[in-house]
């Protein structure tokens, strides 16, 4: 079976460079992806039943698998929520259908954003764990527009074996996320008036 592009560029290429940049000894410190969680809201699915259907049918074609129907686990009066009323969808992705979707992620999906910086460099968990958000589904090229009820968001979890966020966020650059970058002058900007900040209280002191 032919291994995903990007599991070959993994293995061949990212996992020496990033032994050069942590400097670890063993391979098996080296971090690498261990799933792709994927999850969709789906609160219309409450007045119109036939959304949980249309919302399913997207995420199978973006992801390629079936999906996992969440249901809610108490009743909640205020949001007219009954215990098991299905809620959202849920996906989780290892293996080629991980490498494959991530690739399709990064390399496609992204740069259709409107007005795209870069994605949210902070969006790490503190554990090697990455975050994010997508507004609407139609960045994802497998949509077809004319067929869809609504737009929906999704968040999109990484899980890596990454001992911290630093090791996780090299990972996730090698293999193509798209970081926004700071521009110096801001850094300077922000040091600067830090500077003039302790000098004014230093003053008044």
């Amino acid at each position: 079976m032919v291994k995903p592009r990007l599991e070959e560029a993994y293995n061949k290429n990212i996992v020496s460079e990033l032994i050069k940049k942590l400097g670890y000894t063993n391979v098996h410190q080296i971090p690498k992806l261990v799933k792709v969680v994927v999850n969709m809201g789906v609160s219309d699915a409450r007045e119109n039943p036939k959304a949980m259907d249309v919302a399913g049918a997207e995420i199978a074609s973006i992801t390629g698998q079936k999906p996992l129907i969440r249901r809610a686990k108490k009743s909640i009066s205020a949001f007219k929520l009954r215990e098991g009323l299905p809620i959202g969808l849920k996906v989780t992705l290892r293996g080629a259908r991980m490498y494959e979707f991530f690739d399709r992620l990064v390399n496609i999906a992204i740069p259709r954003i409107r007005d795209f910086r870069g994605v949210n460099p902070t969006s790490f968990d503190g554990r090697g764990n990455y975050n994010l958000g997508i507004t609407e589904q139609y960045i994802f090229p497998e949509i077809v527009i004319a067929k869809s009820d609504k737009a929906r968001g999704m968040n999109i979890t990484i899980v890596t074996t990454a001992a911290n966020d630093a090791d996780a966020r090299m990972l996730l650059e090698g293999l193509g996320m798209p970081f926004r970058k700071v521009e110096k002058s801001q850094k300077q900007e922000k040091t600067k008036a830090g500077q003039e900040q302790t000098i004014s209280e230093a003053g008044k002191n």
